[in-house]
Protein backbone atom coordinates (compact mmCIF):
# COMPACT_ATOMS: atom_id res chain seq x y z
CA UNK A 1 0.00 0.00 0.00
CA UNK A 2 1.53 3.48 -1.12
CA UNK A 3 -0.37 6.42 -0.22
CA UNK A 4 2.21 8.86 -1.29
CA UNK A 5 -0.05 10.38 -4.06
CA UNK A 6 -3.00 10.45 -2.30
CA UNK A 7 -1.55 12.82 0.92
CA UNK A 8 -0.50 15.43 -0.99
CA UNK A 9 -2.02 17.64 -3.36
CA UNK A 10 0.94 20.76 -4.18
CA UNK A 11 -1.46 22.12 -6.93
CA UNK A 12 -4.58 22.50 -3.93
CA UNK A 13 -4.67 24.96 -1.45
CA UNK A 14 -7.46 23.86 0.56
CA UNK A 15 -6.56 20.16 0.65
CA UNK A 16 -5.26 19.42 4.25
CA UNK A 17 -2.28 16.99 4.18
CA UNK A 18 -2.47 16.55 8.06
CA UNK A 19 -5.63 14.88 7.47
CA UNK A 20 -5.00 12.85 4.60
CA UNK A 21 -2.07 11.72 6.54
CA UNK A 22 -4.54 10.38 9.87
CA UNK A 23 -7.14 8.85 7.77
CA UNK A 24 -4.42 7.15 5.55
CA UNK A 25 -3.24 5.93 9.10
CA UNK A 26 -6.57 5.30 10.35
CA UNK A 27 -7.07 2.75 7.03
CA UNK A 28 -3.79 1.21 7.24
CA UNK A 29 -4.91 -0.12 10.76
CA UNK A 30 -8.39 -0.88 9.85
CA UNK A 31 -7.49 -2.67 7.09
CA UNK A 32 -4.96 -5.24 9.01
CA UNK A 33 -6.27 -8.50 10.06
CA UNK A 34 -3.43 -8.70 13.33
CA UNK A 35 -2.14 -5.19 15.65
CA UNK A 36 -0.13 -3.38 13.40
CA UNK A 37 3.05 -1.05 14.79
CA UNK A 38 4.37 2.20 14.14
CA UNK A 39 7.14 0.37 11.65
CA UNK A 40 4.26 -1.26 10.08
CA UNK A 41 2.37 1.78 8.77
CA UNK A 42 5.24 3.45 7.91
CA UNK A 43 6.38 0.99 5.19
CA UNK A 44 2.97 0.17 4.18
CA UNK A 45 2.00 4.11 3.73
CA UNK A 46 4.71 5.61 3.02
CA UNK A 47 5.39 8.21 6.21
CA UNK A 48 7.96 8.67 8.41
CA UNK A 49 7.78 7.05 11.51
CA UNK A 50 7.41 10.39 13.64
CA UNK A 51 4.38 11.40 11.77
CA UNK A 52 2.69 7.94 11.99
CA UNK A 53 3.59 8.30 15.62
CA UNK A 54 1.81 11.44 15.81
CA UNK A 55 -1.06 10.58 13.95
CA UNK A 56 -1.66 7.18 15.85
CA UNK A 57 -0.85 9.20 19.24
CA UNK A 58 -4.28 11.74 18.10
CA UNK A 59 -6.15 8.95 17.31
CA UNK A 60 -5.37 7.06 20.59
CA UNK A 61 -6.58 9.67 22.44
CA UNK A 62 -9.91 10.30 20.17
CA UNK A 63 -10.75 6.60 20.83
CA UNK A 64 -10.43 5.44 17.47
CA UNK A 65 -7.39 3.09 18.02
CA UNK A 66 -6.02 1.39 20.66
CA UNK A 67 -2.67 0.16 21.58
CA UNK A 68 -1.40 -3.21 23.65
CA UNK A 69 1.88 -4.55 23.51
CA UNK A 70 1.47 -5.88 19.82
CA UNK A 71 0.78 -2.72 18.17
CA UNK A 72 -2.35 -0.36 17.33
CA UNK A 73 -5.70 -2.13 16.68
CA UNK A 74 -9.07 -0.01 15.39
CA UNK A 75 -11.36 0.39 18.62
CA UNK A 76 -15.59 1.16 18.33
CA UNK A 77 -15.95 4.42 17.69
CA UNK A 78 -14.48 3.97 14.71
CA UNK A 79 -17.57 2.49 13.65
CA UNK A 80 -19.47 5.19 14.10
CA UNK A 81 -17.79 6.88 10.74
CA UNK A 82 -19.51 4.24 9.21
CA UNK A 83 -22.66 3.76 10.70
CA UNK A 84 -24.60 5.78 8.16
CA UNK A 85 -23.48 3.90 5.30
CA UNK A 86 -24.08 0.44 7.03
CA UNK A 87 -27.84 2.00 8.41
CA UNK A 88 -28.43 3.00 4.55
CA UNK A 89 -27.66 -0.71 3.41
CA UNK A 90 -29.72 -1.83 6.19
CA UNK A 91 -32.58 0.16 5.16
CA UNK A 92 -32.43 -0.76 1.42
CA UNK A 93 -31.89 -5.18 2.87
CA UNK A 94 -35.22 -4.14 4.56
CA UNK A 95 -36.93 -2.13 1.77
CA UNK A 96 -36.12 -4.98 -1.08
CA UNK A 97 -39.28 -7.44 -0.10
CA UNK A 98 -41.57 -4.53 1.07
CA UNK A 99 -40.86 -3.07 -2.70
CA UNK A 100 -41.49 -6.31 -4.26
CA UNK A 101 -44.42 -7.07 -2.34
CA UNK A 102 -45.69 -3.82 -3.35
CA UNK A 103 -45.22 -4.09 -6.97
CA UNK A 104 -47.04 -7.15 -7.32
CA UNK A 105 -50.08 -5.42 -5.53
CA UNK A 106 -50.36 -2.56 -7.99
CA UNK A 107 -48.33 -4.38 -11.16
CA UNK A 108 -46.18 -0.85 -11.12
CA UNK A 109 -42.58 -0.38 -10.64
CA UNK A 110 -41.84 1.02 -7.06
CA UNK A 111 -38.24 2.80 -5.98
CA UNK A 112 -36.23 3.88 -2.76
CA UNK A 113 -34.08 6.60 -2.95
CA UNK A 114 -31.98 9.10 -0.50
CA UNK A 115 -30.70 12.58 -1.20
CA UNK A 116 -26.70 12.54 -1.67
CA UNK A 117 -24.66 15.82 -3.16
CA UNK A 118 -27.55 17.43 -4.17
CA UNK A 119 -29.03 14.33 -6.03
CA UNK A 120 -31.36 11.38 -5.83
CA UNK A 121 -29.82 8.34 -5.80
CA UNK A 122 -31.32 5.05 -5.69
CA UNK A 123 -30.90 2.26 -3.48
CA UNK A 124 -33.25 0.36 -3.77
CA UNK A 125 -35.63 -0.88 -7.07
CA UNK A 126 -38.52 -3.36 -7.95
CA UNK A 127 -39.32 -2.78 -11.58
CA UNK A 128 -42.74 -4.12 -12.92
CA UNK A 129 -42.35 -3.00 -16.58
CA UNK A 130 -39.74 0.00 -18.38
CA UNK A 131 -41.45 3.01 -18.63
CA UNK A 132 -38.57 5.51 -19.30
CA UNK A 133 -35.93 6.20 -21.91
CA UNK A 134 -33.42 5.76 -19.25
CA UNK A 135 -33.20 2.54 -16.85
CA UNK A 136 -33.06 3.21 -13.61
CA UNK A 137 -30.75 0.85 -11.30
CA UNK A 138 -30.00 0.44 -7.57
CA UNK A 139 -27.00 3.39 -7.87
CA UNK A 140 -28.94 5.58 -10.68
CA UNK A 141 -28.77 8.95 -10.11
CA UNK A 142 -31.25 11.68 -11.02
CA UNK A 143 -31.60 15.75 -9.90
CA UNK A 144 -33.79 16.32 -7.21
CA UNK A 145 -36.12 18.88 -8.44
CA UNK A 146 -37.88 17.60 -11.04
CA UNK A 147 -38.55 13.93 -9.23
CA UNK A 148 -41.46 12.77 -7.21
CA UNK A 149 -38.79 11.53 -4.16
CA UNK A 150 -36.67 14.67 -4.90
CA UNK A 151 -39.28 16.80 -3.80
CA UNK A 152 -40.21 14.89 -1.07
CA UNK A 153 -36.43 14.84 0.51
CA UNK A 154 -36.10 18.53 -0.09
CA UNK A 155 -39.92 19.34 1.40
CA UNK A 156 -38.48 17.55 4.86
CA UNK A 157 -35.19 20.40 5.15
CA UNK A 158 -35.30 23.65 6.62
CA UNK A 159 -36.09 26.61 4.21
CA UNK A 160 -32.51 27.49 4.31
CA UNK A 161 -31.35 24.52 3.24
CA UNK A 162 -33.99 24.43 0.06
CA UNK A 163 -32.71 27.92 -0.72
CA UNK A 164 -29.18 27.12 -0.65
CA UNK A 165 -30.11 24.02 -2.80
CA UNK A 166 -31.79 26.00 -5.57
CA UNK A 167 -28.85 28.32 -5.33
CA UNK A 168 -26.55 26.02 -6.11
CA UNK A 169 -28.28 23.67 -8.90
CA UNK A 170 -28.92 24.75 -12.47
CA UNK A 171 -32.97 24.31 -13.18
CA UNK A 172 -33.04 23.25 -16.51
CA UNK A 173 -36.37 22.07 -18.37
CA UNK A 174 -36.45 18.60 -18.70
CA UNK A 175 -39.65 18.93 -20.52
CA UNK A 176 -42.17 21.31 -21.21
CA UNK A 177 -44.02 20.56 -18.23
CA UNK A 178 -40.78 20.99 -15.84
CA UNK A 179 -41.01 23.49 -13.14
CA UNK A 180 -37.87 25.39 -13.13
CA UNK A 181 -39.44 28.94 -11.24
CA UNK A 182 -37.46 29.24 -7.82
CA UNK A 183 -40.37 30.41 -6.80
CA UNK A 184 -42.78 27.66 -7.78
CA UNK A 185 -40.58 25.14 -6.58
CA UNK A 186 -40.21 26.65 -2.68
CA UNK A 187 -44.26 26.93 -2.90
CA UNK A 188 -44.11 23.04 -4.23
CA UNK A 189 -41.67 22.26 -1.02
CA UNK A 190 -43.92 23.58 1.46
CA UNK A 191 -47.56 21.93 -0.05
CA UNK A 192 -45.76 18.30 -0.20
CA UNK A 193 -44.55 18.68 3.31
CA UNK A 194 -47.95 19.85 4.23
CA UNK A 195 -49.89 16.80 2.37
CA UNK A 196 -46.92 14.09 3.12
CA UNK A 197 -46.76 13.12 -0.45
CA UNK A 198 -45.35 14.80 -3.92
CA UNK A 199 -47.09 13.89 -7.48
CA UNK A 200 -44.94 14.43 -10.79
CA UNK A 201 -46.53 14.49 -14.02
CA UNK A 202 -44.39 14.65 -16.87
CA UNK A 203 -41.72 16.88 -15.69
CA UNK A 204 -39.10 14.60 -15.48
CA UNK A 205 -39.86 12.51 -18.79
CA UNK A 206 -43.04 12.56 -21.33
CA UNK A 207 -45.42 9.80 -20.51
CA UNK A 208 -44.12 9.39 -17.15
CA UNK A 209 -46.20 10.55 -14.13
CA UNK A 210 -44.95 9.33 -9.91
CA UNK A 211 -45.95 9.66 -6.53
CA UNK A 212 -43.70 10.18 -3.64
CA UNK A 213 -43.83 9.70 0.31
CA UNK A 214 -41.24 9.91 2.73
CA UNK A 215 -39.50 7.03 4.80
CA UNK A 216 -39.00 8.31 8.27
CA UNK A 217 -36.88 7.52 11.29
CA UNK A 218 -36.13 8.34 14.54
CA UNK A 219 -34.35 11.83 13.22
CA UNK A 220 -36.85 12.55 10.97
CA UNK A 221 -37.25 11.58 6.71
CA UNK A 222 -34.54 9.39 5.87
CA UNK A 223 -35.54 8.33 2.57
CA UNK A 224 -38.30 8.06 0.04
CA UNK A 225 -40.43 5.74 -1.34
CA UNK A 226 -41.93 6.35 -5.14
CA UNK A 227 -43.94 4.68 -7.56
CA UNK A 228 -43.77 5.25 -11.29
CA UNK A 229 -45.89 4.32 -13.92
CA UNK A 230 -47.14 5.47 -17.69
CA UNK A 231 -49.78 8.45 -17.97
CA UNK A 232 -51.68 6.52 -20.68
CA UNK A 233 -52.22 3.51 -18.23
CA UNK A 234 -52.67 5.20 -14.77
CA UNK A 235 -54.94 8.21 -14.42
CA UNK A 236 -54.35 10.92 -11.67
CA UNK A 237 -57.57 9.78 -10.51
CA UNK A 238 -56.44 6.44 -10.01
CA UNK A 239 -53.07 7.49 -8.55
CA UNK A 240 -54.49 8.85 -5.35
CA UNK A 241 -57.03 6.49 -4.85
CA UNK A 242 -55.28 2.94 -5.58
CA UNK A 243 -51.89 3.75 -5.59
CA UNK A 244 -50.87 6.64 -2.98
CA UNK A 245 -52.43 4.40 -0.38
CA UNK A 246 -50.76 1.33 -0.84
CA UNK A 247 -47.36 3.38 -1.26
CA UNK A 248 -48.48 5.00 2.57
CA UNK A 249 -49.05 1.74 3.75
CA UNK A 250 -45.39 0.29 2.46
CA UNK A 251 -43.74 3.73 4.07
CA UNK A 252 -45.66 3.22 7.29
CA UNK A 253 -44.28 -0.50 7.45
CA UNK A 254 -40.72 0.07 6.45
CA UNK A 255 -40.61 2.97 8.76
CA UNK A 256 -41.24 1.21 11.46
Amino acid sequence: MDGRNELERPGDPEFMSSLARGLAVMRCVAESSRPVTIADVSRRIGLSRAAVRRCLHTLNLLGYVGQDARGYVVRRQALALGHPYLSLNALAARAQPLLNQLRDAISESCSLGVMEEDQLLYVARSEASRIMSIGLRVGSRLPLYPTSMGRVLLAACDREVQEAYLDRVDLKALTDKTVTGRGQLMQIFQRVATEGYAILDEELEIGVRSVAVPVKGKAGVVAALNVGMSTARVSLEDVRKRILPALCETAAELSL
